[in-house]
């Protein structure tokens, strides 16, 4: 009997410049990111109310074009720590056959980055390999609607970690 394999997701390209200095990395998109080739664009994911919240400034509202230029000017920028994987939906657990990002162009091309923000426990297992390169590292509660169990303002609090 035959199997059908899954076709292998391909993730967003980085969000960086030069003046960079948070970066913060998610696990993988999830489908509605992959479908919109926007991070964070599922409706009910948190993270851009979250940024708001972080810097007093309503992204929430703004074509995502222009979220991506205000968190340039907030030095921000964004990636995922899988490149590329097998995935049925969008939750990290089906997440199979991973490819890891190659940060190895970070010291170098990015050298303004001096903090790493993990969204999450899964992106958050790489923080290591980031610590020992030297990065101040904050693994955060994920911003997905899967991940339930933190009200907006307890995510809020551990999330201002990224500031400080």
């Amino acid at each position: 009997m035959l199997t059908q394999s899954s076709a292998l997701l391909t993730g967003l390209p980085p969000v960086l410049n030069s003046q960079t200095r948070i970066l913060i990395l998610g696990s993988f998109p999830g489908a509605a990111s992959l479908a919109a080739a926007q991070y964070y664009a599922h409706p009910r994911n948190q993270f851009w109310r979250l940024l708001s919240a972080l810097f007093n400034e309503d992204f929430v509202t703004l074509h995502y074009a222009e979220r991506l230029n205000r968190i340039a000017e907030r030095h921000v920028g964004l990636w995922d720590v899988i490149a590329a994987c097998e995935r049925k939906g969008s939750l990290d657990t089906a997440i199979r056959q991973a490819q890891q990002t190659d940060f190895s162009i970070l010291k170098k091309t990015y050298p303004a980055i001096h903090t790493i923000g993990f969204n999450g426990k899964t992106a958050g297992k790489a923080a290591p390999v980031f610590e020992a390169a030297g990065y101040r590292t904050c693994i955060l509660p994920s911003s997905s609607p899967a991940h339930a169990q933190l009200s907006f303002a307890q995510k809020l609090v551990q999330w201002r970690q990224l500031l400080g």
